[in-house]
């Protein structure tokens, strides 16, 4: 009999692959926009309420940040710099929150769906959490603040030949990094990926 579409979300090992990956990754995001936003940009995002003790959130507009320093990881191939970013992926659609967080909402869906949709397809379920991850991270920033902390800046200062036109512009998050791998490591195995013969043994005998 052909696995239903709730059997995934009675196996432990399949909830782990599309869960437990999505876990780790949303975490390594989170932890690396808080660790540079408290190194880089001199603890700006923090507010201390006064009422319980505890340090909190304190949303502030895009300017601000642009005076932060950077450090440099790998000198003029991979530097820190914290910015925030208003819009999607290289800067597009400033301003419209609600747009992406509606958006991020339906990605959750359809990544759920199919997860329980997916069989025994092992690697394609993990490759599923790696994407849930990276849409999870960016809507926590968007709805805790309204915008999406960024801070790694690659090739910093490498430019188009004779131009001043830097040829990658844009600073990224952890985030970014793993819906970019998702959906690349997705379209490959959708194209590469052999799907099993169809199992006859239920079919009626004459």
């Amino acid at each position: 009999m052909s696995d239903t579409p709730k059997s995934n979300l009675r196996s432990p090992a399949a909830v782990a692959r599309f869960l437990l990956t999505a876990a780790i990754g949303l975490f390594l995001d989170l932890y690396t926009k808080h660790t540079a936003f408290i190194k880089l940009a001199s603890g700006l995002p923090f507010r201390d309420t006064g009422n319980d003790g505890k340090l909190h959130w304190l949303v502030r507009p895009k300017s601000e940040f642009l005076a932060t320093h950077g450090y440099p990881f790998i000198r003029d191939w991979i530097h820190f710099h914290v910015t925030v970013n208003e819009g999607a992926v290289f800067g597009i659609g400033q301003g419209q929150r609600w747009l992406f967080l509606v958006i991020s909402g339906a990605a959750i869906w359809f990544l759920t769906y199919l997860f329980t949709t997916s069989g025994k397809q092992r690697f394609f379920q993990f490759l599923l959490g790696i994407l849930l991850a990276g849409v999870l991270g960016n809507l926590y920033d968007r709805f805790q603040f309204g915008y999406v902390r960024d801070m790694i800046y690659a090739l910093p200062g490498w430019n188009w030949p004779g131009t001043k036109r830097e040829i990658f512009p844009w600073i990224f998050n952890v985030a970014d990094i793993l819906l970019c791998i998702g959906v690349g490591l997705t379209f490959f195995y959708s194209v590469f990926h052999i799907k099993p013969p169809a199992d006859d043994s239920t079919e009626s005998k004459v």
